[in-house]
């Protein structure tokens, strides 16, 4: 399969990220593994190597320069295919990363490629609205990630619950990031958060994406999270 592990390094450090070779191997072979992978489940529809780097790799990356992610204790909320945690994580190995997903065999890839790429995380099978009333996952992360899970009025209810008080939500968007921000007002107050970081950021290819940090300003009420149906039907 076609080497990415050089230009990672460059669009890397256009973001002010310095990878080692050994960094990069293990991008490259993370490519690799969870597209062997993606022949038995759906995990990414994006395949070819460069577009990988581009959406998965560098999207999951750029926004290291606004994070101190060293020693701290991070969860990523519907990770999918790993993304943007085990990215963050390769890049800042002493970061410690818990992974939540609603399906066990998306899991089950993930924790193969993490023994392959000989990253420790922990993994958890489990809905986010549920998890977020778990007292062992509830208030206990510095971080709480999340990429292409849902629009962000809902994304601030299945993730601040994570969130102890100063920690913050990272949510990865696309264009449309900001106007999800304008909608979110209400469920930002009722949840205890407040805008720290709205950036916008272009990557390489000239894509646009979204990159908002809200930090937990104060306690979460125990009535949230909310059941998925009234979350969906009635979001904050």
């Amino acid at each position: 399969m076609e080497s990415i592990e050089a230009q990672l390094q460059q669009g890397a450090a256009q973001c002010g990220i310095s990878l080692s070779k050994e960094q990069s191997r293990q991008f490259q072979q993370y490519m690799e593994s969870l597209l062997e992978w993606n022949q038995k489940l759906n995990l990414t529809a994006i395949t070819q190597p460069q577009e990988f780097l581009q959406k998965h790799f560098l999207d999951s990356l750029w926004p290291l320069q606004w994070m101190q992610l060293q020693k701290k204790n991070c969860i990523d909320v519907g990770t999918g295919a790993g993304f943007p945690s085990i990215p963050l994580k390769l890049a800042v190995p002493q970061m410690q990363l818990t992974l939540l997903d609603s399906l066990q065999k998306r899991l089950t890839a993930l924790q193969d490629i993490c023994e392959t790429l000989q990253v420790k995380a922990d993994f958890v099978h489990g809905r986010a609205e549920e998890a977020g009333r778990n007292a062992k996952l509830r208030g206990q992360f510095d971080f709480a990630f999340a990429r292409a899970v849902a629009p962000l009025p809902v994304l601030c209810e299945y993730c601040l619950p994570f969130v102890k008080v100063g920690g913050s939500f990272c949510a990865w968007k696309g264009p449309a990031g900001e106007g999800e921000l304008a909608a979110a007002t209400h469920a930002l107050r009722a949840l205890g958060g407040k805008v720290q970081r709205n950036e916008t950021y272009l990557l390489p290819n000239g894509e646009k994406r979204v990159f908002l940090m809200i930090r937990r300003v104060s306690p979460c009420p125990n009535k949230y999270p909310r059941l998925m149906q009234k979350i969906k039907k009635q979001p904050l």
